[in-house]
């Protein structure tokens, strides 16, 4: 059995949906193609991650999640998942590690696969192919924490650093912003996987939702109960509403204040946790990404190396 059959039965991620990806779409809205939308050398990731030249993104279009708060929104697919034509294009197992040694080529610190969740089997194939050619950069896995033990497995051999999100632990509002009620047992389950078998390689983002300080506390309470010392937390504040403001749209409509930002500095102190990083408190939305753009970033924030539509 080759590795790409594991999309016949998918039971790749937290949905299970046990759909032939062959045949048709599964809960993700993808099918067996690797479809990617952007790939370029990033400066905006933690400092170890971006060093020096960047770190080389590669932008997985689609997602398992689909949630209706994702920056991301025009390659993940909306909400519900597959509900929204995304933007990118299918690359064979060849193209991807052609991309792959290309970044490495441009100088990357580092090959960062951000969003691959409902892709692994053909990203396995492509990072097996890549390093194969040549590839010798770092792997990182960036995602949103919402990944299948199975595939963790699959990937375990090729990935280096894991950037998984811990974005709530509170079941209603994982249903309500991220679109799966069930994250905060699939994450936890997940990064727990990830410290236990990658000890001091593993970096957990959150992001700061505002007016939901609780939600924060109690990832902050899980992160230095159980993995302190084993992974590091990158604490994000740069929440910003997607979309115009109408009344579907369920998510928070105002940035982070200060006092919400100094409070959760506070809790930091008072969970002794200490190793990490800590975003400055971010209120403009000059930074999101337009994938539509050839260089979805500033330029002052990426180097483009490879776009679905050239």
């Amino acid at each position: 059995m080759g590795i790409l059959d594991l999309y016949k039965n998918c039971t790749l991620c937290p949905r299970d949906c046990g759909i032939d990806r062959f045949t048709g779409k599964g809960r993700c809205g993808e099918g067996t193609e690797l479809r990617l939308a952007f790939a370029g050398l990033h400066s905006g990731e933690e400092p170890p991650l971006s060093g020096f030249n960047g770190s080389g993104t590669i932008f997985i279009s689609g997602c398992n999640m689909g949630c209706p708060l994702c920056q991301n929104w025009q390659i993940s697919g909306g909400s519900p998942p597959g509900g929204a034509v995304t933007l990118g294009r299918a690359v064979s197992t060849e193209e991807f590690a052609s991309i792959c040694c290309a970044l490495q080529d441009k100088g990357a610190e580092n090959v960062n696969i951000v969003t691959g969740s409902h892709a692994v089997p053909a990203i396995v194939r492509g990072l097996s192919a890549a390093q194969t050619a040549g590839l010798r950069i770092p792997v990182l896995w960036n995602s949103s924490g919402y990944d299948g033990i199975e595939s963790l497995e699959l990937l375990h051999e090729h990935v280096a650093l894991w950037l998984p999100d811990l974005k709530t632990l509170d079941n209603d509002l994982a249903e309500r912003f991220f679109n799966a009620a069930d994250y905060p047992q699939a994450a936890t389950r997940a990064i727990l996987w990830m410290t236990h078998n990658n000890l001091h390689n593993v970096i957990v983002r959150h992001l700061i939702l505002p007016g939901h300080l609780e939600s924060t506390r109690a990832v902050l309470h899980w992160f230095a109960d159980n993995i302190a010392g084993s992974a590091r937390l990158s604490l994000m504040s740069q929440y910003t509403q997607i979309g115009n403001d109408n009344d579907m749209y369920p998510g928070p409509r105002r940035f982070l204040s200060m006092r919400e930002y100094e409070t959760v500095l506070e809790w930091l102190t008072e969970f002794g946790i200490e190793e990490g990083f800590c975003q400055d408190l971010v209120t403009g939305n000059d930074w999101l990404p337009d994938f539509t753009r050839p260089n979805p970033f500033s330029s002052a924030l990426s180097v483009p190396v490879w776009h679905y539509a050239r």
